[in-house]
């Protein structure tokens, strides 16, 4: 079977459903997943350039960050996580995908790593996932969600609107950039600029540039374009240097990429939210 087969099994599987219409959150997308096959579910995670908050409704989904800690049932993956595994049977969950600005906000943080759902919003999860349980439709789940995080960020501190700023033109500039001049139109210095970023974001701006860069790297190797022409577009000095930074991010080579089933469902379930600014 062919890398493409296997993208279209994988998206098969699911049912995917998204909300109706886009929610008053910036910064913020959801969608809704179950498993309609009856096998076993081992998924490698590809990184993304957005928190990723997993609300698991049978506490089935098992998460190992392949660091020896594994999160079962609800659990937030960060930002560069390094290689991360899903597992479970039959599972059914609503994800929301946030940009660093908002999930700055939102969590009380930006996590890098794997971290529980519960040990950054305490008994506020549970009683966010039994509403969620609870709800009649996907439409209700959205809803219940946006609301959870609407008061959350009205009530938490925001990130600094340099630090936002320089999020912004990042995403913009598909994470082709240089952070001096960065710092320089947002009036800060380079130093308080990597401060400021790497403690509200969650990574330095060279890292977080390099990551919105591999998304979109590893977005067109999935939708089938050549690794060399993927390189020259995307602002990678050579294929080597493509490769390099696929298997840094992912901990698989540009080939196994560009067949992740990860990558397999975004143009049903993400294709208006791509990276968030």
């Amino acid at each position: 079977m062919g890398s493409a087969d296997s993208v279209r099994d994988a998206a098969a599987r699911w049912d995917i459903a998204i909300p109706a219409a886009p929610g008053r959150l910036p910064g913020v997308a959801m969608a809704g997943f179950r498993d309609r096959s009856r096998e076993v579910l081992d998924l490698r995670v590809v990184p993304h350039p957005a928190v990723t908050v997993v609300v698991d409704f049978d506490e089935g989904l098992l998460v190992d960050d392949d660091g020896g800690g594994e999160r079962r049932g609800s659990a937030v993956l960060g930002l560069a996580p390094g290689p991360v595994r899903v597992r479970g049977r039959g599972i059914e969950c609503l994800q929301i995908r946030l940009s660093p600005v908002v999930a700055h906000a939102v969590l009380g943080g930006c996590p890098e790593a794997v971290v529980s759902l519960e040990d950054l919003w305490g008994r506020e999860a549970v009683r966010t996932r039994e509403r969620l349980w609870a709800a009649a439709s996907w439409d209700d789940r959205f809803a219940i969600a946006q609301e959870a995080l609407a008061l959350r960020v009205a009530s938490r501190r925001s990130v600094d609107p340099e630090v936002g700023e320089v999020w912004r033109r990042m995403v913009a500039g598909r994470g082709q950039v240089r952070v001096e001049p960065l710092a320089y139109e947002v009036g800060w210095s380079r130093k308080r600029l990597w401060a400021r970023f790497r403690s509200q974001i969650g990574l330095t701006p060279k890292r977080a540039a390099r990551l919105i860069r591999f998304d979109h790297a590893a977005h067109r190797l999935a939708a089938g374009h050549g690794a060399a022409l993927v390189a020259a577009e995307g602002g990678y000095a050579d294929q080597s240097h493509l490769h390099r930074e696929v298997l840094g991010f992912a901990g698989v080579t540009p080939t196994a990429v560009a067949a992740a089933p990860w990558l397999a469902v975004d143009d049903q379930a993400w294709a208006a939210a791509g990276v968030l600014a």
